[in-house]
């Protein structure tokens, strides 16, 4: 295709021109009113290091004070009383929902997205947790599926085969979930701990694997499915639709743009609705039907978690984390929710979605957007290229604009629910089924739609994907869409060859990508990336979920779910027992089970920009995924046969892989100080907005996670104030309590603790004081807990 003449092409350069000019003229704007006006390319946080030479550096704004975090988004919502259908519409369906801790060591770890080893965690602003989803046939106990949904980057192949064997080993009741029924889905932050995947690949930056952090992924994962699975009980599904403005924007328009013009054009329903990334949230609520309370929703709507930014060191769920937690939040004193109500942000086709909605700037100085092909700037380089946020001006590295993306999900997504309180859309059809196969994309042969027959190939990543994204810049001189062995310095071509020289079949099977890292092809000491890899779907009533293992981007997640509703529309057709068929609703959620990066169509790929190169399996990559999915759909129609045994096996990694992740060996304490003592204290008087800060001697947070419990605290003076009882009323669950660590000497083996309480407006006047919980490491090996207190303060209004 030539780009210099196509006119979809010369259309976005020149809404690029004229949104440089009005923000030349204005300054940035805090939020794009047009769609194209404010796209920029930009490119994913995923970089992944280049085999230990590619160190790339992130360095974007420097700490600053933090925004307050005010609840006031969650205020003007609820029904009550005789608004509400507590009667429930629709069948019955066995449901269940639970949530639990899966909190990684967040200090001296390698943060899990950006690939930067020298991002390593210090501290915690916001615990990360597993919640789980079971949606179950009343009548048949087999027919049942269970959705997690992780505060992790991806699904992973070792923690999915982690969880199910744990849950075979609960017992009999728990042998009904296993590879066909069990989806494991990451929220795709990039704000959380890394070390805990399969492959080689991921694990550079993090020193390979860290068993303390997979174990508590798998744990938590195991304890919110048993939650779930203990509070099963009859129900309904009711589903809706909305839409999410503000909340992401296309981040490789050059290279969306390369989909045929007459496809766009379907999707291209307002300035604000351009098609270029997907606005619609798809929300399924469960209702228990024993009182009519709501026990939880789930989500799927596309945005990176990249709002926090790739110089943050603090450990959280990323947008969709906040959104979750904003939700829940509102339901605690909901009337038609029961308690423990859970709710999970999903992610959906995702690939070239990014929450940094301003677009991407050079931050060189010139203040100019930067190049719409290739996202670089005036140097030709692409480390100026970065995303901002609706927030960019706070420098707190990405947190206010992380906050503001989680709220803009959140407030659709409550307006929703109270709608589908007032007029529930039902899910009907009482089949529960599912489906899992794993699938060698090694050499894949079969036919396209057109007739012509294609091949995928071994996996490899092109010279683009070491460019990274504007989300994340990589390092050195890759660029986006140009990179090759030709633009770059020949070292690479020495590097990549030395690694793996692909051989003239590979090259000719990824044309147009230039290979830079032949992985699939690079087995020692073990599997740098999978070539085995999962397709799953679940189907209740007329629902139908895509359980995606890679960032599908927005078009090409468009192509599967249409052939996946043609499909389906076709099989409930044939198994109607009345004229009445309700038409497919199909989602897609993920990254899920095994991380296989990105899936771009053939047009995007052709572009090779960073997600294109990230695309694994060649330019059919797409094609074979879609392929697949069909030739297994039949099982899940109501006269389908139970799915057949799995007889291939990706490798577990888990037990083999290289680690030098080195443990804590003491903690030692200062001269006339204990564990927990104050070492800054707090003022005596604070006003709502400002920040509350005290230091403590501290030890590693790695000698102790504290799942399920909390390393900070704010705790309130209770009436009357002379008995002194305290009730904690902040923890670690929320955004505004911030768990600082940081290491003062190496010799001593001494570290410092600040608590910092961003402290919200609607925080009521009265007493309070910090906690700091902590637990401290001898020389010999033993763990001993201990706790300090700052003094007491006032917050007034």
């Amino acid at each position: 295709m030539d780009f210099e003449k196509n006119e979809a092409h010369l259309e976005g350069e020149r809404l690029l021109v004229e949104h440089r000019q009005d923000d030349a003229a204005t300054g940035p704007r805090p939020m794009l009113p047009s769609r194209r006006r404010t796209i920029s390319p930009r490119k994913i946080a995923v970089t992944v290091s280049l085999v230990l030479l590619a160190i790339f550096s992130f360095r974007v704004f420097a700490p600053d004070s933090f925004a307050r975090w005010a609840p006031s988004c969650i205020s003007g919502f609820g029904i009550h009383g005789d608004d509400y259908n507590t009667q429930g519409v629709g069948d019955h369906y066995l449901l269940g929902v639970g949530k639990a801790d899966i909190t990684g060591p967040v200090v001296e770890i390698n943060l899990m997205g950006y690939a930067d080893p020298k991002q390593l965690g210090t501290g915690l602003r916001q615990r990360l947790y597993s919640r789980a989803f079971i949606v179950g046939n009343v009548d048949k106990p087999d027919g049942r599926f269970v959705y997690l949904v992780l505060d992790t980057q991806s699904g992973d192949t070792a923690v999915r085969y982690g969880i199910i064997d744990a849950l075979k080993a609960l017992g009999p009741s728990y042998a009904v979930y296993g590879h066909h029924n069990v989806a494991v889905t990451g929220t795709h932050s990039h704000a959380g701990p890394g070390g805990w995947l399969n492959y080689l690949l991921p694990q550079i930056t993090s020193k390979g694997f860290d068993r303390q952090g997979y174990q508590a992924i798998v744990d938590g994962a195991v304890l919110s499915v048993r939650r779930a699975h203990e509070s099963l009980q009859p129900g309904y599904l009711s589903v809706g639709t909305t839409k999410v403005l503000g909340a992401n924007i296309n981040r490789s328009l050059f290279a969306y743009l390369a989909n045929p013009e007459e496809e766009r054009a379907r999707y291209n329903i307002s300035t604000e609705d351009d098609g270029s990334v997907e606005k619609d949230m798809t929300l399924l609520k469960f209702q228990r039907a024993s009182d009519g309370k709501n026990i939880g929703v789930l989500t799927w709507f596309p945005v990176h978690g990249t709002s926090m930014l790739g110089n943050n060191t603090l450990i959280a769920g990323d947008n969709k984390g906040v959104a979750a937690y904003l939700f829940e939040k509102s339901m605690r004193d909901e009337d038609t929710a029961a308690d423990d109500f859970v709710a999970g942000f999903s992610q959906a086709n995702v690939g070239d979605t990014s929450p940094n909605v301003l677009g991407a700037w050079c931050e060189d100085g010139s203040d100019q957007m930067c190049s719409f092909e290739n996202s670089t700037c005036s140097d030709g380089r692409s480390q100026s290229c970065h995303a901002r946020g609706p927030m960019f001006r706070v420098k707190d590295d990405g947190a206010s604009s992380c906050f503001e993306i989680g709220k803009r999900q959140f407030e659709p997504a409550r307006a929703l629910y109270d709608q589908l309180n007032r007029e529930p859309t039902p899910i009907q059809g009482s089949l529960v089924k599912s489906f899992h196969t794993f699938h060698n994309m090694s050499g894949f042969n079969f036919r396209l739609p057109n007739g012509s027959e294609a091949t995928t190939c071994p996996a490899a990543l092109g010279y683009s994907f070491a460019a990274g994204t504007s989300d994340g810049p990589g390092a050195f001189d890759f660029t986006q869409h140009n990179g090759n062995e030709n633009t770059t310095s020949p070292v690479w071509r020495v590097v990549s060859r030395f690694l793996k020289d692909p051989s003239d079949e590979q090259r000719a099977c990824h044309h147009p990508k230039p290979i830079l890292l032949d992985v699939g092809e690079m087995h020692k000491p073990y599997q740098w990336t999978p070539n085995v890899v999962d397709v799953q779907v679940f189907r209740v009533g007329q629902l139908v979920i895509i359980v995606s293992p890679g960032e599908a981007s927005t078009m090409a997640g468009r192509r599967w779910k249409e052939a996946v509703h043609d499909a389906s529309a076709v099989m409930f057709q044939n198994d109607a027992v009345s004229s009445s068929v309700p038409s497919p609703i199909v989602v897609i959620g993920g990254p899920a089970n095994s991380y296989t990066h990105y899936i771009t169509t053939e047009e995007e790929y052709s572009v090779q920009r960073y997600e294109g190169a990230s695309t694994l399996y060649g330019p059919h990559t797409l094609a074979a995924y879609i392929n697949v999915t069909l030739s297994f759909l039949p099982y899940l129609g109501a006269r389908g046969a139970a799915p057949p045994d799995h007889t291939l096996f990706p490798p577990d990694n888990s037990n083999r892989s290289l680690s030098f992740v080195t443990g804590v060996v003491r903690d030692g304490t200062s001269l006339f100080k204990s564990f927990g003592g104050v070492l800054e204290e707090v003022e005596t008087r604070y006003i709502k907005g400002e920040h509350v800060k005290a230091k403590f001697l501290g030890a590693n947070p790695r000698n102790n996670l504290r799942l399920e419990k909390t390393f900070v605290a704010v705790e309130k003076l209770q009436e009357p104030l002379v008995k002194g009882i305290w009730k904690s009323v902040r923890d670690d669950s929320d955004w505004g309590l911030v768990y600082h660590w940081r290491r003062t000497s190496e010799l001593m083996a001494t570290s410092e603790v600040e608590v910092v309480w961003e402290i919200e407006d609607w925080t009521e006047p009265g007493v309070y004081r910090l906690r700091y919980f902590g637990d401290a490491k001898s020389l010999g090996g033993t763990i001993t807990a201990f706790e300090g207190a700052s003094s007491a303060f006032t917050v007034v209004d």
